[in-house]
């Protein structure tokens, strides 16, 4: 069956305002994309990288990056998981991209913003905008490899060093095929440091005939706004801000609805379960040294809006055992949340 395809006059709307959740390596893997879509309505969801280099990769190796891909390519809430593919060279992206259809995801997104120096130095990611020709290349074998049965995007940031070619590169990704472009507002130098040039989002979406999504540093409602002046843009992308405050797609969708603020009092006590059955689910499927730098990856962002999660973040810390670390969170936490609320397990690939 093919997805369902995109509709730009509907997707630009300003009354369908499309809220998606940004790929982030290392991150936001599929338990968190669970719980961040469980608390927030997202349109769609992009998974981690996989990587394309010489070789067509097996199936297992897109079921690892979007375990999702066994139960329809959702989130248990019901959100579309698109899968993302990384690499320079157009045959065998073309080529994996041809067996990923098989697997259904709810589309392929090509990765051309990762500004980590291990991936560009494999010239992967963001290190690629500076030959436009090739991303044309790229883009134009993976569509034809995708033959049209699933939606087809690619995310790209302004540049590498500068935006002096960022027009360019995002008009050769159009070009090439590609349905939708979601462009972070910083170069690749610029990394995640402030500010983002939300205004270069709006000057490439009136130079290209797809939609443009915002993303980078969107962390508040009022951010938001912000981007939505600058850019012209109604359709963002959420990375850290959805992390730092898993409530923010709600807050975001209530204030275009009604106008009105979403009532936060009570956030904290409905996420701080959700931080435990993370943690149970992290213990049970990761190795012990790697659990609780997961947890702490989590809280290090919640404490930016979370007064408790300062306090949970600063006393495990220091902790390495997990056997600690639950100690602490029964601790923090009522008997009620220990126990913890069901987060189903997803089938291993």
């Amino acid at each position: 069956m093919r997805a369902p395809r995109l509709n730009p006059v509907s997707f630009v709307s300003s009354a369908v305002p499309r809220l998606l959740l940004a790929p982030m390596e290392g991150m936001l893997d599929a338990r968190l994309r669970e719980v961040i879509t469980r608390l927030g309505h997202y349109d769609w969801c992009v998974s981690e990288f996989v990587r394309v280099t010489n070789a067509v990769l097996p199936n297992r190796s897109f079921r690892r990056a979007a375990p999702e891909l066994a139960r329809a390519a959702r989130t248990p809430a019901g959100t579309p998981v698109r899968v993302q593919l990384l690499g320079s060279d157009p045959e065998m992206l073309a080529r994996n991209a041809s067996r990923l259809v098989a697997l259904a995801p709810a589309g392929i997104d090509l990765n051309f913003g990762c500004p980590a120096p291990t991936v560009n130095r494999h010239r992967g990611g963001a290190v690629l905008l500076e030959e436009p020709e090739l991303l044309f290349r790229i883009a134009s074998a993976v569509k034809l490899a995708i033959g049209g049965r699933v939606p087809f995007t690619a995310k790209m940031r302004l540049g590498v060093h500068d935006t002096s070619r960022a027009i360019e590169a995002a008009q050769a990704l159009a070009a090439g095929g590609a349905e939708l472009l979601v462009v972070h507002a910083r170069t690749r130098d610029e990394a995640y440091r402030p500010p983002a040039h939300w205004a270069w989002v709006g000057r490439i979406a009136a130079a290209v005939p797809v939609p443009v999504v915002a993303n980078g540093e969107i962390w508040t409602l009022a951010d938001y706004l912000k981007c939505r002046d600058e850019s012209g843009a109604t359709a963002v992308m959420l990375g850290r801000g959805a992390l730092a405050d898993p409530f923010l797609a709600a807050r975001i969708r209530t204030h275009l609805t009604d106008g009105n603020a979403l009532d936060g009092h009570d956030d904290w006590a409905r996420l701080s379960p959700e931080v435990l059955a993370y943690w149970h689910v992290v213990q049970a499927e990761a190795l012990p040294r790697h659990a609780p730098g997961r947890l702490k990856q989590w809280l290090n962002l919640l404490r930016r809006r979370f007064p408790a999660a300062q306090a949970l973040f600063d006393r495990v810390k220091v902790l390495r055992e997990p056997a600690a670390i639950a100690a602490v969170l029964a601790d923090a936490c009522s008997a009620e949340a220990v126990a913890a609320p069901d987060l189903p397990l997803l089938s291993p690939a």
